[in-house]
C-alpha cells in the first residue's frame, strides 16, 4: 500500500525556507500572505503500516523541531 507522510518545521521553529518564500512572493506580485512554512512529502510502498510511526520517529522527520503526519492512499 502506498502511504504520504507529510513533515513540516513545529510552530515556534525558524523556518528560513518557508521566510524565503514568503519575503519572495511579493516581489513576484502575490499579496497577502501570511505564515509560510515550508515541508517536505514522502511517499512510500510499505506492506505493513503498523510501524509508520516508528520509522517517522527514527529517520523520516526530527521529532525534535519537526512535526509529522501520514496517511495511507492506496
Amino acid at each position: 500500500m502506498k502511504v504520504r507522510v507529510l513533515v513540516r518545521p513545529k510552530s515556534g521553529i525558524l523556518d528560513p525556507q518557508g521566510e524565503a518564500v514568503k519575503s519572495a512572493l511579493p516581489a513576484l506580485g502575490f499579496e497577502g500572505v501570511g505564515n509560510v512554512h515550508v515541508g517536505r512529502l514522502i511517499e512510500l510502498e510499505v506492506e505493513r503500516i503498523d510501524e509508520m510511526d516508528a520509522m517517522c520517529r527514527r529517520l523520516l522527520a526530527n521529532p525534535t523541531i519537526e512535526e509529522y503526519e501520514w496517511e495511507v492512499i492506496s
